[in-house]
């Protein structure tokens, strides 16, 4: 689960969830009232991350603080603090992987292998009808089910194997959002599509392969929840701090739909694998778009809307920004 505190405009701790409590080793009652300094040794550096996301109105991230409630208590925790409604909400979870994750990556292993044949025939029928009688429209389509396999078939490659470096490279964000918008289109003929670009950005340097594969599993989750109007948005972000506190340039993508929204009762642990507010749902897909957007160095996190959802991804522009800092 994630551990959630909501801070007012104060940055005093408004509430906290059970998650939060157990993970930093401070209760409710304790906390409440209080600025983030409490959670020593590294709550300073909390606070001034929360004063930031506040005044920047950007997300920041700190990974791996160390919190210590009690001599021999000691807790290392991932934290995502992003400003909501004049305050900032904070989210934390280990910094180790829970126990399960070697249960759901194994399951994801085996889902792999059981693709791989019906994706190699899948690419082979595409190719068929590609080349067939078919008008330019109908051959299009085709030439699209084929890329989209072979994009699938190497995610399988991906999964079964051991975790490969990011192939990255500078790459146009804006013909990521459209070739997102195309598979939307060819999957939803009724969806409105509305494009909110920043014609100004610049180049983004990433695995454009891995972004796809966020970004649609954000779309896609906007279509389960029965949305009818998905909006893509692009920014600059010269403001952003990433998990060591420094100001980086970065870019910003917003996913926002109109459909139901995400029940109150998962926003918490939203993230997790395994965590779905729809019926059959997997929850395996923003958990993946999350990790992609770890892997670049950057953030993905949720904000309600007064209908429907948003989520905002932050990526740093350049590869030098991942990781430790200097």
């Amino acid at each position: 689960a994630t551990g959630v505190a909501c801070l007012d405009g104060a940055l005093r701790v408004v509430r906290v969830n059970p998650a939060f409590a157990e993970y930093t080793g401070f209760a409710h009652s304790r906390l409440k009232g209080q600025t983030l300094d409490t959670l020593a040794p590294d709550g300073r550096r909390l606070h001034e991350l929360a004063r930031r996301a506040r005044e920047d109105d950007n997300a920041c991230t700190l990974r791996g603080a160390t919190i210590c409630a009690s001599p021999g208590c000691e807790a290392r925790l991932d934290f995502t603090l992003t400003p909501h409604a004049g305050g900032v909400v904070v989210e934390t979870h280990p910094a180790v992987p829970p126990a399960n994750t070697h249960r759901v990556s194994e399951s994801l292993r085996g889902f792999a292998h059981e693709i791989r044949n019906p994706l190699a025939a899948i690419s082979g029928a595409a190719q068929l009808l590609a080349q067939g009688n078919g008008n330019a429209r109908q051959r299009e389509l085709a030439n699209l089910i084929g890329e989209e396999a072979a994009r699938l078939a190497a995610l399988s490659v991906r999964l079964l194997g051991t975790r490969n470096t990011l192939a990255t490279r500078a790459v146009n964000l804006h013909a990521v959002l459209e070739r997102v918008a195309e598979l939307l289109a060819a999957e939803c003929a009724d969806l409105a599509i509305v494009r909110d670009y920043d014609p100004s950005l610049p180049a983004w340097h990433g695995d454009p392969d891995r972004l796809l594969q966020a970004l649609l599993n954000l779309v896609r989750n906007a279509v389960e929840a029965n949305a009818t109007r998905i909006v893509l948005r692009s920014r600059a972000e010269a403001g952003w701090r990433d998990a060591h506190g420094r100001r980086i340039p970065a870019l910003r993508v917003e996913i926002e739909d109109d459909g139901n929204g995400v029940p109150d009762a998962i926003a918490a642990t939203l993230f997790e694998p395994m965590v779905s507010g729809r019926a059959g749902g997997t929850g395996l897909g923003l958990a993946l778009a999350r990790e992609v957007a770890r892997e670049h160095g950057g953030e993905l996190a949720y904000q309600p809307c007064e209908a429907g959802s948003r989520f905002v991804l932050l990526l740093p522009r350049h590869p030098h920004a991942f990781g430790e800092a200097p």
